[in-house]
């Protein structure tokens, strides 16, 4: 299960009512400790403004809600009636849903708290990345509220369990501490000794990069401070640099510590890139040594077999895969729903690619194209034009016939609507495709305001669901529709933010803010399906402002809905803030990033949808 930090092991049934009324919604719900019968657990769910008490039974062979399914952890019940919403039932059969975790806050901030991290992986992460005397803390698995501190040690891992009881910690009968944090650091001035006589050292923290989304401020503070720079922070985007009064200047930890690590992990994702390098496709990669990997490259399909190479352009497909495992064989990829998203990051086009290019376009069924980079940047050509002027039909070798229908401009992209035709037989139908043109990322670092960016996401993403819900309503199914197709010169770096940032946010939305996210790791499962996503430091830094900006305005959206149900009055639209960054044209001072209306597609399922409420 993605996390089991809905178990609360110090709270009572009223306190769990407090914070589901306070925090949580309809379908939240969280376990905790029976008060009345010491061993077993009770599931507190918030339903029609209420809080419904759910007893479950440990026999010590199994947990049930006395009758029914049988479960061997607590973790399994859990999650098998999360799944399966219609087995959770009162007795007058009315369904009870468990849809919104209202997690547990961690035990401490410190960074070598990994949560609900298992032991195999633990000792997995530490065997391939620790160091003898690397060690982490990390939730029991088999006893909810406990904790285990594992230690790599003459290169092996050794499991040690943290008893929690009373509010204090211990190690199994011997100094009780007040906090998790006492207890290393006791620890680490005084070793532990096995029962084999090997002497346990707790040396260097093995930090983790999972963090509970709703307290990313506390983590990017702490990256931050650990960057070199003083609590008041401030980004330079134009720079990616750091500034912070008497902090300035770039620390070895923090956020270069977590990039560094990742690319270290790089070189273990060495799959084969053998179709770039043959000699008849080497002239259709912009960069020579920037080629896609085999398992997860786009094949062109309905070409001349006769032709050695037809098949190849430089793109892969990106799949939105919660979880541990590594993208793998994969080669098709249509799905509008948000649950499997799906994309396509590919470079800049040449102009003997473009021809290639709309016909992965119609062969994908790909509507909405999204372009970051100019054609021309610091003198250099980013991207061949493969579109026309407005107005214009243009047909690109003899194939593919594109006829610009029109053209809008924000401060920030330009949307271009083209109607795609194929000039073979059997390509009857023409295809209208959206071209967002994002212009605002500059020649160097990232955009200084990561609103302007979560705008930009937002109305691709509405535009993609319109487009899906179309397709629905005319008799097909929404998965009919193919994936965004993302690209900037290389396609990767500017275009793997982008696609970390919507998966990042993907994941907020399906599993609300108390879901546990980790911005490291998905960067990693998205380079396994193309090598070097996510260019620079800077580009890694911006992805967790962004995510940061993205979950202040959702937590302000939630606290004004609040607000208005008890004070029986209903409230605006919240929007996107940009910071203050303006340039000026003569006088006139003019915003770098524009706002955009949040829509309630782009949250997570609330009671009531909030921008559906107008002030009376």
């Amino acid at each position: 299960m993605a996390s089991r930090r809905w178990f609360h092991p110090n709270i009572s049934g009223l306190e769990a009512e407090r914070l589901l009324m306070e925090r949580g919604y309809d379908s939240s719900f969280l376990a905790r400790p029976s008060s009345s019968n010491p061993g077993d657990f009770t599931l507190s769910v918030r339903r029609n403004g209420e809080v419904t008490h759910i007893k479950i039974q440990n026999t010590g062979d199994f947990y049930d809600l006395y009758g029914g399914e049988k479960f061997a952890t607590l973790s399994e019940l859990v999650q098998f009636y999360m799944e399966n919403g219609g087995q959770l039932r009162e007795k007058n059969g009315e369904i009870i849903e468990l849809k919104y975790p209202l997690n547990c806050a961690d035990p401490t901030t410190e960074r070598w708290f990994h949560g609900h991290l298992s032991a195999k992986e633990a000792e997995r992460l530490m065997l391939e990345r620790g160091k003898n005397g690397s060690f982490l803390v990390r939730e029991s698995q088999s006893k909810p509220g406990d904790f285990v501190l594992s230690v790599r040690t003459d290169d092996r891992v050794t499991h040690v369990i943290i008893r929690s009881q009373d509010n204090k910690y211990d190690v199994g009968g011997g100094d009780k501490f007040d906090s998790l944090s006492d207890l290393i650091e006791h620890y680490k001035r005084n070793p532990m000794v096995e029962t084999s006589g090997s002497v346990v050292h707790l040396r260097q923290p093995f930090n983790a990069t999972r963090i509970n989304a709703s307290g990313i401020e506390s983590r990017v503070r702490q990256l931050h401070k650990e960057n070199g720079c003083s609590n008041g922070w401030l980004w330079n985007g134009a720079t990616g640099s750091n500034e912070g009064g008497a902090g300035r200047g770039k620390g070895k930890a923090g956020f270069w510590e977590e990039f560094e690590s990742l690319q270290q992990l790089e070189c273990r994702h060495l799959f084969s890139r053998k179709e770039g390098l043959r000699s008849e496709n080497r002239a259709k990669n912009r960069y020579k040594n920037i080629l896609p990997f085999d398992h997860t490259r786009v094949r062109l399909k309905d070409v001349d077999p006769n032709i050695p190479g037809s098949d190849y352009i430089n793109a892969n497909y990106i799949r939105n895969e919660e979880g541990d495992g590594q993208a793998s064989g994969i080669n098709t990829c249509g799905d509008g729903g948000s649950f499997n998203k799906c994309y396509i990051a590919t470079q800049g086009c040449l102009l003997n690619t473009i021809q290639d290019f709309w016909h992965m376009v119609y062969q994908e069924n790909t509507r909405v194209i999204v372009m970051t980079t100019k054609e021309m940047e610091r003198g250099k050509n980013k991207c061949a034009r493969y579109w026309p002027e407005e107005g214009e039909v243009t047909e690109y070798g003899g194939e593919w016939k594109v006829r610009a229908l029109s053209r809008t401009s924000t401060a920030d992209y330009t949307l271009r609507e083209f109607l795609l035709h194929g000039n073979r037989p059997g390509l009857t139908e023409s295809r209208r495709i959206y071209h967002y043109h994002f212009q605002a990322w500059p020649d160097h670092g990232v955009p200084s305001d990561p609103g302007c960016v979560l705008n930009f996401l937002h109305d691709v993403n509405a535009r993609q669901e319109s487009i899906a819900a179309s397709l629905a309503s005319s008799g097909q199914t929404a998965s009919c529709i193919g994936p965004i197709l993302v690209h900037c010169s290389a396609g990767i770096g500017r275009t793997g933010t982008f696609i970390v940032i919507d998966m990042i946010l993907d994941q907020i939305k399906r599993h609300g803010l108390d879901c546990e996210i980790d911005i490291q790791r998905t960067i990693q499962r998205v380079r396994s399906q193309r090598s070097g996503m996510v260019q620079t430091e800077a580009q890694y830094k911006f992805v967790y402002l962004a995510v940061l900006h993205y979950i202040e305005t959702v937590s302000q959206r939630m606290q004004a809905e609040q607000k208005s149900l008890h004070l029986g009055r209903e409230y605006t639209n919240i929007r996107y803030k940009s910071e203050t960054n303006t340039t000026t044209i003569g006088d006139i001072p003019v915003p770098t990033c524009t706002t955009t209306t949040l829509s309630t597609s782009t949250h997570f399922t609330l009671p009531t949808p909030i921008n559906s409420l107008r002030p009376k």
